[in-house]
């Protein structure tokens, strides 16, 4: 059974502002690693990774578009597939105001951004994330006790026009393992605190 926990979830500490108001400093999150063994990730999605540029550390950020969508940002205002994209979770006191020309998402890769538009290091920096760098999906907040719950993912899906004839059905998610994540200004970063 511990062998099982091991490899199904893992605790992180969020250190960081990147994802104000989804996750505070010091909040203790496990994160599971299972998930995607049976589904591919979705729009929406709060994930933990690994970042292109730094293969030791941990990040998470919110997926906001996946392969073969379109994605551009005007002043801030996300488009998915020519939709704007209504997004509650976002830190509405300091608005992003960067822009993004569209581009187009390859293959295996996603569009990832931090809740806190302004100070977070992500997909408008001009990287992607790698399907094999992802280490699970953000499943509950376990610290403080005042945050306890089970980790808001909006499934943006739906407000994008339909491009699928059979739409995905949803699927039942597993556990996984222990960590940690740290964060320099604008990064979520994961400190690993076990295997």
């Amino acid at each position: 059974i511990f062998f099982l926990l091991q490899t199904t979830v893992q605790s992180f500490i969020v250190v960081g502002a990147s994802m104000k108001p989804t996750f505070e400093q010091g909040q203790r999150l496990l994160v599971n690693k299972a998930v995607y063994r049976f589904r591919e990730p979705q729009r929406g999605d709060v994930i933990v990774f690994h970042p292109p540029h730094n293969q030791r550390d941990d990040y998470v950020k919110r997926i906001i578009a996946i392969p073969d969508d379109t994605v551009k940002i005007e002043q801030g205002v996300v488009y998915v597939n020519g939709s704007e994209l209504t997004e509650p979770y976002i830190n509405t006191e300091k608005p992003a105001t960067y822009s993004l020309n569209q581009q187009t998402i390859r293959a295996n890769n996603y569009f990832v951004l931090g809740d806190n538009r302004r100070n977070s290091n992500d997909s408008h920096n001009g990287w992607t994330v790698k399907d094999r760098d992802i280490i699970g999906k953000a499943w509950l907040s376990i610290w403080p006790p005042n945050q306890w719950g089970v980790v808001a993912h909006y499934p943006l899906q739906e407000q994008l026009p339909s491009t699928e004839l059979f739409p995905q059905l949803p699927q039942a998610e597993m556990n996984h393992g222990w960590s940690t994540m740290g964060t320099s200004v604008g990064n979520s970063r994961l400190l690993q605190l076990s295997d």
